[in-house]
């Protein structure tokens, strides 16, 4: 008996209890009647020595029972499992005759199933008994053993009777004591047992024919051969060993040393009947029981259930009745005992799973548990219940790393917790984050869960395997979001950044460079690494801090982004440092004392070189820096398309750097593409901010350099002039004290008059002389403002001098500004001026309008003596006859002969001389031909005047540009245009 084998009772065992007294008559009474047993299609069959077969039901009773063979025993029989097909083998010394019977198939007479055919299975004319049978399932191929060493093969279509064919493929000196046959394919392969050697041959397919060769040098006993159905393998039971073949030869045997008598294969189990032995033999195996639960004297058969794969004997048994059947139906295993003609039948009926496993937990065995599950086919969470009772077993006894192990199995359906809690432990920690990167492997983490994971990497600051935890390939295992914090919290700056830029998290990475390690470089080049909607974001968080601590490269990205000009950098492929990382043997522990540390030793952000110098585990160590010899360089030619936003969402970054403002500002004025809105606020900033420079105490040059950019700035006119409302300069100016602004803007309005007011009020006589002299010819009104303004205090007329007061007056007396009376009325107000100051203009004025009454006293007379002369002429021609002298045509020249045509005007012409002949003169429509262009010019003239009556703008202009108007308003009433009747 093999002695490393583990004994259970996997079975229940019961007798049959028979339920009528035919069926109870010839089990239990003649059960030596019966000769074979077989079972299928839910019927067990029973074959007698007097030829007959019963079938039995479910119920065990006898449903049936017919004559299969007159003379002979029913030696064996084959049922053909879901079919009606029974195939039985008859005779003893006799030629033994085989028949296939359709049990669904009455004969009418009778009653008994049809015969479909009967062969005569030939034997040699030996008659010696059948020892071993087999047949396929469908029955075109049969195999027969003989006592006497042949074997027959039959082939043909038994079912429909078509006629067989038989051939001995196999004679030897040793009996048969089984055949098996073994169909793949096209191949039909039969094995055969004898008492010293296992053959095999093919009977049909690629290698027919061929003498039979030997698989095995040793045979078998008779029944100790059978077939596997669920692998197709033939098993055969030895004294030694159980052996399994197939078509390539024996397999691995499964050593078990028994006598070994019969042998069954029964789902996974391997039964076996031993034979009976001295109680001695036996040995005190507590595994066995009798049938029956009697006690047993004596030698005994012995019943055996045996799973190989597993080395575990499932169920043993002994009784002094002899074991002549093993049968399976209905899902359990049969046995049929004799002793003597008393028959008895044993069920042997499978405990659930269930209860099998719960007999190996109570003895431990829970690796065979395992095996057993897995042999079952359970599923992963049952697997996963006896994963974790192992692991409790194994932590009971100490042994944690297995237990942990066990544990980790058990992962898909174990609450976390309940393993945590056993493993808080310090002296366990290893265990721990063993079973929580695990967990973090298999997604079913939580955030406590990678925080206390994170928790125990900085408590045995471990950064090698926290580093290949974050960054472990493939599908994430943690909630990043949790892990970056955790880091952060920890000092674990670069991994946290490494982090949040794998995960995409880009405002997270800025956020780390510059509020955790003050990287602010780092974090200007990362965002310059960013498309141009993720940047964005990033750059206006931290404009401010950025401008601070780098405000050339923060002002360059400003003016890129803001004028469409950004391009996403990328980085060259790195050179070789020039040195290679020193690593100090510090560890972790020194360093951890300082966490900030270089971003390029541990993080490959696209703007760090691969190569950095390790930290040296000093506390207050300054990390080294990258050698940094890749310069960021554009993706491509092409900035990428976005819309840039309003310059004036960028002015709040720039509070406090004064000359960064200025620089972008004017680095976005000379983009084209600006709306007007954005003109202004930048044009109107500007200004200001040329303003507050000028206002910086640096010394007079500094601010006149300044206020000439800002004069500069908002010079021009008509399309030249900046878009900068004149409020908002005269606001700014007013309050940088900033005159010249206030000046151009009013000069630009045409508020030429407020600017020499602006002089006149801040007393500059200096200033106001100048104005007027720059302003004076196109605001005229300046010079009687000024004649005041000189005349108003005795020190403003001494600083302007006598000159100044004369060039006013003159000037106002030659544009007729002021009336003589007006300005002498203006010059007493104030009493500054003397009489002798105004004595020359008062002459001068006087002269000329002596002149011009005289002038115009002339031009009187001559008109009101033309005027006399016409109407005389007008009298005569009306009152007095036209003596007309002329002697020849005016036109032709001719001496005018009658009829002819004579004009007031003295013009004579012969009547075919004018144009349209006597009709045109008797209809008064004929005009002379020489005074007619005259005439027309003078119609031309009066009609004009009187359509420019109608005009008033045309007289209201020519009026306000005439330095005379009492004469121009003479002129019109000359014209015609202001008639008597019109004014009246």
């Amino acid at each position: 008996m093999a002695l490393n084998w583990k004994s259970f009772d996997f079975f229940e065992v019961s007798q049959i209890k028979l339920a009528d007294d035919e069926t109870r008559s010839f089990l239990e009474n003649n059960s030596n009647d019966v000769s074979s047993v077989c079972s299928g299609s839910e019927s067990l069959f029973l074959g007698s020595r007097d030829g007959l077969v019963r079938i039995v039901g479910p119920s065990w009773k006898i449903v049936r029972s017919f004559q299969a063979c007159e003379a002979g025993a029913i030696t064996h029989m084959r049922q053909v499992e879901g079919t009606s097909l029974l195939v039985t083998v008859a005779g003893d010394l006799g030629e033994p005759i085989l028949k296939v019977w359709a049990l669904d198939k009455p004969v009418k007479k009778t009653g008994i199933p049809t015969c479909l055919s009967t062969v005569h299975i030939n034997n040699g004319r030996s008659q010696f008994p059948v020892s071993a049978f087999t047949a396929t399932e469908d029955l075109t191929q049969l195999a027969v053993g003989f006592a006497n060493g042949a074997v027959t093969v039959i082939r043909g279509d038994l079912i429909h009777d078509r006629g067989t064919r038989q051939r001995i493929v196999h004679e030897s000196e040793e009996p048969i004591t089984g055949v098996e046959l073994h169909t793949e394919d096209s191949l039909t392969t039969l094995f055969v047992a004898t008492t010293s050697k296992i053959l095999k041959l093919v009977i049909s397919g690629k290698g027919q024919g061929q003498p039979p060769r030997i698989v095995e040098e040793n045979g078998c006993g008779l029944g100790c051969m059978t077939v596997d159905k669920k692998t197709g393998e033939i098993v055969v039971a030895r004294d030694d060993a159980i052996y399994r073949y197939d078509l390539d030869g024996r397999g691995p045997p499964t050593a078990y040393e028994s006598p070994k008598v019969l042998a069954s294969v029964f789902k996974d189990y391997v039964a076996i009947v031993s034979p009976p032995q001295s109680t001695s033999d036996l040995g005190a195996d507590s595994g066995r029981r009798p049938f029956g639960g009697a006690a047993v004297d004596g030698p005994s058969h012995t019943l055996t259930l045996l799973q190989p794969e597993l080395r575990l004997i499932a169920h043993t048994e002994f009784a002094l009745a002899n074991v002549v059947s093993i049968f399976q139906i209905w899902g359990d295993l049969y046995t049929l005992t004799q002793d003597g003609k008393v028959g008895k039948i044993y069920r042997y009926h499978e405990k659930p799973l269930a209860q099998r496993l719960e007999l190996l937990y109570q003895r431990n065995l829970y690796n065979l548990a395992i095996e057993l599950a897995q042999k079952a086919g359970m599923d992963g969470r049952q697997h996963n219940i006896i994963f974790r009772k192992y692991g409790d077993f194994l932590y009971q006894k100490g042994s944690y790393n297995e237990a942990m192990a066990q544990y980790i199995k058990a992962i898909d359906s174990t609450e976390p917790s309940q393993v945590i809690r056993k493993f808080l432990d310090t002296q366990r920690i290893h265990n721990l984050i063993e079973y929580l990167e695990e967990l973090h492997k298999h997604h079913k983490a939580t955030e406590d869960h990678t925080t206390l994971l994170l928790n125990c990497y900085a408590k045995l600051k471990d950064i090698d395997k926290l580093e290949k935890f974050i960054k472990s390939p493939g599908e994430l295992k943690f909630d990043p979001d949790t892990a970056i914090a955790m880091c952060r919290q920890g000092g674990y700056y670069e991994q946290a950044a490494y982090l949040s830029k794998q995960h995409g998290e880009n405002e997270l990475v800025v956020d780390i460079l510059i509020e955790d390690s003050k990287a602010y470089s780092e974090a200007l080049n990362y965002i310059w690494h960013l498309d141009p909607e993720t940047a964005y974001p990033c750059l206006m968080k931290y404009a401010r801090v950025l401008i601070e601590n780098c405000p050339a490269d923060a002002t360059q990205l400003f003016i890129d982004y803001y004028t469409g000009k950004y391009r996403p950098k990328v980085d060259p492929v790195p050179v070789a440092a020039d040195a290679a990382p020193v690593v100090s043997n510090g560890g972790f522990a020194a360093g951890a004392a300082s966490a900030v540390q270089n971003l390029s030793n541990l993080l490959p952000l696209p703007y760090m070189n691969n190569s950095a110098t390790a930290t040296p585990a000093t506390t207050g160590n300054i990390p080294a820096t990258v050698s940094d010899r890749a310069i960021a360089v554009d993706q491509d030619d092409s900035p990428p398309q976005y819309t840039p936003p309003r310059p004036r969402t960028a002015f709040s970054s720039f509070i406090d750097h004064t000359d960064e403002f200025i620089i972008f500002l004017e680095a976005c004025l000379k983009e084209d593409t600006l709306s007007q809105s954005d003109r202004t606020d930048l044009y109107t900033t500007l200004f200001e901010m040329y303003l507050h420079k000028s206002a910086e105490k640096k010394g007079e040059a500094h601010r006149e350099e300044w206020e000439e950019k800002a004069k500069a700035l908002i010079a021009g006119k008509g399309q030249d002039r900046p878009p900068i409302e004149d409020s908002n300069v005269l606001l700014l100016s007013h309050l940088s004290d900033f005159r010249d602004g206030t000046t151009l803007v009013k000069e630009q309005s045409g508020l030429l008059f407020d600017i020499f007011r602006s002089y006149t009020s801040a007393k500059d006589t200096r200033g106001a002389i100048k104005a007027l002299k720059k302003y004076g010819p196109e605001e005229p009104q300046l010079y009687p403002a000024a004649l005041s303004y000189l005349t108003s205090d005795a020190r403003i007329l001494e600083e302007a001098g006598p000159d100044e007061l004369s060039a006013v007056l003159g000037r106002i007396d030659k544009d007729g500004l002021m009336a003589p009376l007006q300005v002498v009325q203006a010059l007493a107000k104030s009493g500054v001026a003397t009489m002798g100051m105004i004595k020359p203009y008062l002459a001068a004025r006087i002269e000329r309008e002596q002149r011009d009454i005289a002038s115009n006293r002339r031009d009187a007379a001559t008109f009101r003596e033309q005027t006399e002369q016409r109407r005389a002429e007008i009298r005569d021609l009306g009152s007095k006859p036209a003596v007309f002298q002329a002697t020849r045509c005016s036109d032709c020249a001719l001496p005018l002969e009658l009829p002819a045509v004579h004009f007031l005007c003295k013009h004579s012409y012969h009547q075919r001389c004018l144009s349209g002949g006597a009709q045109a003169i008797e209809g008064g429509q004929v005009e002379c031909p020489l005074c007619a262009q005259d005439n027309a010019t003078i119609k031309a003239l009066k009609k004009n005047q009187e359509e420019n009556a109608e005009r008033h703008e045309l007289f209201k202009d020519d009026l306000e540009r005439s330095d005379d108007r009492f004469k121009t308003i003479a002129s019109w009433y000359g014209r015609g245009v202001i008639r008597a009747s019109a004014a009246e």
